[in-house]
C-alpha cells in the first residue's frame, strides 16, 4: 500500500438506496387503507364511473349534438361564469370579514363570528326563498334597485347574489385559522423598518395569505357550480336567459333523457376538474415561492 493511498481518507461505505418508505409503526395501515379504497370506490369512483359510461348511449354523434345546444351552452356559460365571478367578489369580502373578526375586539363579535356560518346551516330552499323575498321587484331591496332600472331577481344578477350569500364562508373559514396563526411581529418589525400600511399589508401578510385565498376561491367555487336550491327560486328559470346547468339536468331527467342529462352532467364534470386542476396548480406555486 502507497503512502499516497493511506494518506487518502476512507470512503464512506455507500448505503443501500431503499426505493420504499419504511412503514409506519402505527399499527392497522392495511385495514384502514382497505376501508379507505372501499369507501372512495363506492361513493366516489363507482358513482363517476356510472357519470362517464352513461352519455355515450348516444354514441359520440348524439353526445356532441347534446353539448352543443344553444340552451346547453348557454346554461353551462351561466353557471360557471356567475360562479367563478361570484368567488372572485367572495376573495376580497371574506378577506375583509376574516380580518375585522380576527383583528379586532368589539361588542357582538362572537354573535357576528356565528353568522358567518349561517349560510352552511341553513336549508338551500330556506336561503333561496328568503333572497327571493328580499330582491323581487316587491322586496325590500329588489324596489329600490327597480327604481334605478336595475333587475335583481328573475336575472342572471340575482343567481350572482344567491352564489356570494352561499359562497362568502368557504373563504371566510379558510383565511381566518391562517390570519390567527400569523405572526404578528414580522408585521410589527415590518413597521419599524419603515414600511407603510398598505405595504405590510402587500408583501408581508398578503404572500402568506395567497394559497389559503386560492383554496377558499376553489372552495367558494365548487359550492357554486353545483348550488341548485338557493338559486332556482331568485334565478327566474328562463331558456337562453336564467337557466342553470344543474336546473338543465333535472329537465331532462323529468323527460327521461337520461343519457342527456348524463351528458350535461359530464361536461360539468369535465370542466370542473380541469379548473380545479388549474387552481391546485396555482396553489402549489403560491405554497413553493412562499418556502423559498
Amino acid at each position: 500500500m502507497t503512502i499516497a493511498a493511506l494518506a487518502e481518507p476512507p470512503k464512506a461505505r455507500a448505503r443501500p438506496r431503499t426505493r420504499w418508505k419504511q412503514p409506519s409503526i402505527l399499527p392497522g395501515f392495511g385495514l384502514a387503507m382497505g376501508w379507505t379504497l372501499t369507501y372512495l370506490g363506492l361513493l366516489v369512483v363507482l358513482p363517476l364511473t356510472a357519470l362517464i359510461l352513461r352519455p355515450w348511449e348516444l354514441g359520440l354523434s348524439g353526445v356532441w349534438a347534446t353539448l352543443t345546444e344553444e340552451r346547453v351552452l348557454a346554461a353551462l356559460r351561466l353557471s360557471f361564469g356567475t360562479a367563478a365571478l361570484a368567488a372572485l367578489t367572495n376573495l376580497p369580502l371574506g378577506l375583509l370579514v376574516a380580518w375585522t373578526l380576527t383583528r379586532y375586539e368589539f361588542p357582538g363579535r362572537r354573535l357576528l363570528d356565528a353568522f358567518v356560518d349561517l349560510p352552511f346551516a341553513l336549508p338551500t330552499a330556506v336561503a333561496g326563498i328568503a333572497l327571493t323575498a328580499i330582491y323581487a321587484p316587491t322586496g325590500v331591496l329588489g324596489e329600490q334597485f327597480a327604481k334605478l332600472g336595475i333587475k335583481t331577481a328573475y336575472a342572471p344578477l340575482g343567481i350572482y347574489i344567491a352564489l356570494l350569500f352561499i359562497g362568502l364562508p368557504f373563504v371566510v373559514r379558510t383565511v381566518q385559522p391562517v390570519l390567527q396563526d400569523l405572526d404578528v411581529e414580522v408585521e410589527e418589525a415590518a413597521q419599524t423598518l419603515g414600511a407603510t400600511n398598505l405595504q405590510r399589508f402587500w408583501r408581508v401578510v398578503l404572500p402568506s395569505l395567497a394559497p389559503s385565498l386560492v383554496s377558499g376561491f376553489s372552495l367558494a367555487f365548487a359550492r357554486a357550480v353545483g348550488e341548485y336550491g338557493s338559486v332556482i327560486f331568485i334565478a327566474g328559470n328562463m331558456p337562453l336567459k336564467s337557466e342553470i346547468a344543474p336546473l338543465l339536468i333535472v329537465i331532462k331527467l323529468e323527460q327521461y333523457d337520461y343519457a342527456g342529462a348524463a351528458a350535461v352532467g359530464l361536461a360539468m364534470l369535465v370542466i370542473s376538474f380541469g379548473a380545479l386542476l388549474a387552481v391546485n396548480a396555482v396553489q402549489v406555486f403560491l405554497a413553493k415561492r412562499g418556502r423559498a
